[in-house]
């Protein structure tokens, strides 16, 4: 099969696009001309992204949401998996559901998706699969082995995948984004954010559209020779992991 021209507008599921970080690279994906389907629990997106209903942990319910996507958009042709849970809590007081909850949504849910894809993209000849990390995958995190493992089992996966699918013009890389002002971040209290703060060198926390700036250069052309990478957004929270 020919391949596809690489200027042209692609076809692209983010998940966990309904808010946050997953509604700002929607948002840049779309602006720059690519064809945006956005999943999520609520089936909230963009105004310029189809919007998706399906739960991550329900496989059937997912595969219907991608069949729907890929009838509306085509093959597709860049997956961002950005949707994840947090189940936190020490491990001596942390329950088989809170870990199973998590790595089934943060790890198992993008590999079944990248499996899913991986072919049609592969026959294609062309394909750019981004996962969304988390610094705690190389820092680790007190209370979250759940999801720092997750976390850090996507870099493994990413890497593995860019070895298996290079010579078919796939390219899988990984974001490890650090403290992102979300909706999650805006229930802290002042004190802790400025404590959060001047933990990073650069002295504030990221923004949601800094991750959708990374994840708009990793499936550009610009990156076309970047597979197996893990690029931090942290403000330098984790340089030298």
């Amino acid at each position: 099969m020919t391949k596809i021209d690489s200027t042209a507008s692609r076809s692209v599921l983010v998940t966990g696009a309904s808010r946050g970080i997953g509604w700002a690279i929607a948002t840049r994906l779309s602006q720059r001309g690519d064809r945006v389907a956005g999943l999520s629990r609520s089936g909230a997106a963009p105004d310029s992204v189809l919007p998706l209903t399906g739960d991550l942990a329900d496989w059937a319910a997912t595969e219907a949401a991608l069949a729907q996507a890929e009838a509306v958009l085509g093959p597709i042709e860049v997956l961002v998996c950005n949707a994840g849970v947090t189940r936190d809590g020490l491990i001596a007081r942390m329950a088989d559901q809170a870990w199973e909850e998590v790595l089934n949504v943060d790890l198992t849910a993008p590999f079944k998706l990248a499996r899913r894809l991986a072919r049609p993209m592969a026959r294609q000849r062309f394909g750019r699969i981004v996962f969304i990390s988390s610094v705690v995958a190389l820092l680790g995190s007190a209370g979250q082995t759940n999801y720092a493992a997750a976390k850090a089992g996507l870099i493994g996966l990413a890497r593995s995948l860019a070895r298996e699918l290079g010579g078919r013009g796939v390219t899988v890389n990984v974001v490890a984004p650090g403290f992102i002002s979300t909706d999650m971040t805006a229930v802290l209290e002042p004190d802790q954010i400025e404590a959060y703060a001047q933990r990073i060198p650069l002295g504030r926390l990221g923004r949601a559209e800094d991750v959708a700036g990374a994840v708009d250069f990793l499936t550009s052309d610009q990156a076309a020779y970047v597979t197996g990478a893990v690029l931090p957004v942290d403000g330098g929270l984790g340089m030298g992991h």
